[in-house]
This record gives structure tokens, sequence and C-alpha cells, in this order.
């Protein structure tokens, strides 16, 4: 073997380079931390050939000295960090100093840059590792840093670099994480002269919102629910997507610990779990989330890219973020977090005092009666209920009315439509529920909480539904007699080939005891009691709420509609069934004038 040697500065720099100079695009994210570690206020940026060919980044920050212009250039100089305890509490975005003296070592490098006290700017230039001496040049308090020609003098890499606008992708991406981090910075992108993005500086509490809207379009702000919650030292801010806005990818997922993007593991997941019950099988939320805590409490040096991190307290900081983001999601169709404990009452739309709502006429005798009841804090009796049915139709817009503020947010119902749909109007226009979706989030999160309670409401057959059983079925049932009762179901042998179901979840349907009984006895023989009682229990509860929920074409009354449309009000995730589909749209007004040309 070969004497073993030190290895030259150059080849050190390079091989560095690879690890923390992967592309174009980390490239440019180095430089942008560099320029918000600077206190700049104003970042412009231009790119030409994705980057491959120019990376130029200008900004108004505090500058760098004349004599510690060379110093910037060079291996593990920094000013960031001084000793150990620095690094155990890092506050900065950069921090390692490799960056620069990487990309001197495998592009041309132009460092230009002029403090407030000079009266006029300082340049050097690298190429190759070779690095030139300081000479005076035209430029404004700040830094630029322009890199030309990146791999050029390892070919090897260069070839591993992919076309000009799959590398500006890339940069563009990391464009867009660094200015949703920082509102209060103003940004600009230009590629090939062609100006990209023009971000100006935001202040105030809606700043982050704004910048949010500006990069990821008004839909992503429109179909996002704001999270924002502190406890102890942590605190988690930001915008959550609904399932409705899912995408095919993880394109619009941005997660900052401490203003820096991160892919962290134990965010990742508790981020899926608290979607894994509303979100559509394959489809990925999205997401731009800020946690912030003690910088000691989080080590950020555990990779040369800084784009991961490990937490202290892993643990804890998974239960926050789960749980924050879960209570966020978890808004009823009402939008308003203002839930009713959920009842172990059956639902089956049998008009109960405390769930009726009711769409009747405001010119009507039956709105005062009903406007009467509401003003007090009432609900009508049924004597009153079969008065207000008379009359179902509005003959003027809610919107006009003086007494908007009794106008439940999903309205009052007006039909149904091919037995699927229900339509209602509310103060703003026309409300679209799939009630079989709706219906089946409603009795999903009553079995949920019911079993939570370990108090599933029972409701024994009058007649025993029996069915045709294999022997494993047989020997199933009664093995897990335990398991079953908590689920709510009796469910005996009635002969060596035949079971009966005595008694299920009121929740349910007897129409469908056979089918639920099936369901159950499939998960407890193939995964055990154990496990459909804990990993796998909300796979089930949802099979279950499917067959407990109302079918398509099932004709409803008013009443029974606009029972579900109350209740919709009171459930948590109900804009969602348990598959992550929507379960009820929003048609304005406006937009119906739109499609009928009114006012044009």
């Amino acid at each position: 073997m070969p004497a073993i040697r030190l290895l030259s500065d150059l080849l050190i720099n390079q091989i560095a380079a690879g690890e923390v100079i992967e592309r174009p695009a980390a490239a440019l994210k180095e430089l942008l931390e560099n320029s918000l570690d600077a206190g700049a206020t104003d970042i412009a940026v231009q790119l030409e050939g994705g980057g491959i060919k120019l990376v130029r980044v200008r900004d108004n920050g505090k500058g760098i000295a004349k004599d510690e212009l060379p110093l910037a250039l060079m291996r593990h100089a920094t000013s960031k960090i001084a000793s150990l305890d620095d690094l155990q509490q890092v506050a900065s975005m950069g921090f390692r100093g490799e960056a620069l003296a990487s990309m001197a070592a495998v592009a041309q490098l132009t460092l230009t840059s002029r403090t407030a006290s000079d009266t006029h700017g300082w340049k050097v230039e690298a190429i190759d590792g070779r690095l030139s001496e300081p000479a005076p040049a035209s430029h404004a308090q700040g830094t630029s840093v322009e890199i030309r020609e990146l791999y050029f003098n390892t070919p090897a890499r260069r070839k591993f670099l992919k076309s000009e606008s799959t590398e500006f992708a890339y940069c563009e991406e990391a464009f867009k994480r660094i200015a949703l981090s920082r509102p209060d910075v103003a940004f600009s992108l230009q590629h090939n002269g062609r100006t990209t993005w023009q971000l100006p500086a935001l202040q105030g509490e809606q700043a982050a919102l704004k910048r949010v809207a500006a990069l990821l379009g008004e839909e992503f702000g429109q179909a996002a629910v704001p999270v924002s919650r502190s406890a102890a030292n942590l605190s988690l801010q930001g915008l959550a997507a609904l399932p409705a806005y899912s995408r095919a990818s993880r394109d619009a997922q941005y997660f900052f610990v401490n203003g820096r993007f991160v892919r962290d593991k134990v965010a990742s997941h508790a981020l899926r779990q608290a979607y894994q019950d509303i979100l559509h099988h394959q489809r990925h939320p999205a997401f731009v989330l800020f946690l912030e805590l003690p910088p000691e409490q989080v080590d950020v040096n555990v990779h040369p890219a800084k784009s991961e991190v490990r937490f202290r307290e892993s643990q804890g900081i998974h239960q926050f973020i789960f749980h924050t983001l879960q209570q966020a999601l978890a808004v009823p169709a009402s939008g308003q977090d203002n839930r009713a404990p959920i009842s172990q009452q059956p639902a089956s739309f049998i008009p109960a005092q405390q769930n009726i709502g009711l769409g009747i006429a405001q010119s009507s005798d039956a709105y005062q009666v009903w406007k009467a009841f509401a003003g007090e804090g009432k609900w009508p009796d049924r004597s009153a209920v079969q008065d207000i049915e008379k009359n179902t139709f509005f003959p003027q817009p809610l919107a006009s009315s003086p007494d908007n503020h009794i106008i439940p947010p999903l309205g009052f119902a007006l039909a149904q439509l091919s037995g699927i749909y229900i339509l209602a109007q509310n103060a703003h226009g026309l409300i679209v529920v799939d009630m079989h979706a709706a219906h089946e989030r409603i009795v999903y999160e009553k079995l949920k909480a019911s079993l939570d309670a370990e108090q599933i409401a029972t409701q024994p057959l009058l007649i025993p539904v029996s069915f045709h059983a294999d022997t494993l079925d047989i020997a199933t049932a009664e093995a897990e007699q335990a398991a079953l009762n908590m689920l709510g179901f009796d469910i005996a042998p009635l002969s060596p080939t035949a079971l009966a179901v005595r008694a299920m979840p009121v929740l349910l349907k007897q129409s469908e005891a056979e089918a639920a009984a099936r369901d159950v006895l499939d998960e407890l023989r193939e995964f055990g009691a154990s496990r459909v009682l804990t990993e796998r229990r909300n796979e089930l509860l949802s099979t279950l709420a499917c067959h407990g929920a109302v079918r398509a074409n099932r004709i409803l009354s008013i009443t029974e509609m606009n029972a579900l449309l109350r209740e919709m009000e009171q459930t948590e995730r109900s804009s969602q069934c348990n598959h992550g589909r929507p379960t009820w749209f929003q048609l304005a007004l406006n937009d119906l004038d739109k499609m009928f040309m009114r006012g044009q």
C-alpha cells in the first residue's frame, strides 16, 4: 500500500465540496444563510444556467472588513462560534466555516464586501484554491459573492449535475425555503436575466401569512388552518393545509427549527401521525411550520449541510408537534372550536330536542316561532317542529336578514340531490354535503370517543342475527369475548357452523350486523385483540363507521338533514371523511352570480 500522507488543502476542500456543495442549490443556500447571519434586510440573487454558470448573491448586511476577506475563504474560519459552549447553543444559520472554502476549491469565486466604516469596498478572487490579494472595489455596504462555473476543475462531479432547468428548480426551492423563514427580509431572484421572484419585506402579524401566500399561492392560504401553540420553552407556529389540499408528493412541506429548514425524522413522524386519521391514502399533507426552542436543546451539528438536527428530548418534541397539529386540524365543519362532548346517542337522525336544525321561510309565521326559540337559547318541541317543517323554502337570501347571527355555519337544509347530496343554504350561499361521507365521520368520531372512555353503548337485538361461519371464526368468537364486549358486540356460537350476533354498538345499524361482525372477527383473527385495540384500532372503527353511516339513496326528511348538519358543526374533523375526502363544499353567491353572468 502507498505510504500514509497528508492531503493537500485544495484536495481537502474539494472533498468537502462533495458533502457541502453537492449542486448549485446547496451553494445558494449557504450564501443566503450567510447573508441572513450578516443582518441583511435585502438580498438579491442572480443565476445563470440554472446556477451552474453563475450564482451571485448580494446583500446589505454589515459586510466583511478588508483584513478578514482572505480568512472568509479559508477552511473552518468563522465569526459565529469560538468555543464548545457556542457550538452547543448555535443561534446562527451557519457556523462550520466550510462552505466558502469548498466553493472556492471547485469554482471561480469572487468575494466583494464593504463595512459601514469603509469608504469603499474590497474584493478577493479565488481560482483552483489560489487566493488573490484584497483589491479596492466599488460596492455599497454589504457583501456580494459570485460563483462561476461550478465544478469546472472537477469534471467527474460536474457530469452528475442535471439539466439547466432541473438545477434551477432546485435553486428556486432553496430560495423559497429561505424566503419563507424570513418574511421581514426582502428577496429577489433572477434567472438568465429574467426576474422570477420579487418579494418585499413584510412586517406585522400577517407578514408570515402574506409571504406564504406569495410563495405557495392563495389556494394554499385559503385551504390552511393556523397552527399556534406555546408550552414551557417550546413554540410551534405556522399553517397546515386541510386534507382537501393534499399533494401527490412532499413538495409543499416546510418545517423549520429555529428558522432553519430541516428534514427531521422525529418531526416527520409526528406530522404523519397527526394527519393519518384524515388524509386519503397515498397523499401527502402540505404545511409551513416553525418550531422554536432553546438552542441548547437541539444539535444542528449532525450533518455537513445542516439539513438534519437532533433533539435532546425527542419524545417530548414528538408529542408536542403531534398534539398541536392534531388539535389545529380537529376544528369542526363550523370552523369554530366550540365542540360539545360527543354523546352516546345513536346517529340515526331521529330528531332529538338538542340537535334539531330547521330550514324555514323568513317571512313565515313559522320563522318567527323559530326565531323566538333561538333567541331564548331553546330548541322547539315536536309540535313546533311539525308546524315549522311545513315551510322549507327561502323566498329571500339569508344574507339579507338582520338575524344572521342565528344562522348556523352550514345553514339550513333545502333538499336532497340524487339520493347522495344534501343542499343547504347559509349566509354565504349554497352548501353541498356528501351525506354518507359526513355521517361516516360523525359515527367514527363517536366510536373513538366511546372506546377511549371504555363505554361503547351496546344495544341488545330483539331478534339475534345469525350467519354461517367457519371454524376459525367460531374459535375467534369464543376466545376473544372480552375484546368483542369492549367493542360493543355480543357474538356467540349458535352451532358448529353458525354464529349469532346478540348485541352490537348503538351507533351501528341492525341491518349491518352480519357485515360488521365479520369485519371485527376478521381483524381479531388476523392481528389478535392486543393489536386490534391499539395500533389497528382506528382502521377497525373506520370500517365499522362505514357500516353505521347513512347509505346513498336513503330519502331523508328536512329535519333529518338539518340534524346531520348540526352534528357536523359539533364534530371535530367533520370536513373530511375517514379516508380524507371532503364532506362538504361552499358555493358562494358571488360564484353563482358569475356562472349566470349576473351584473355583467
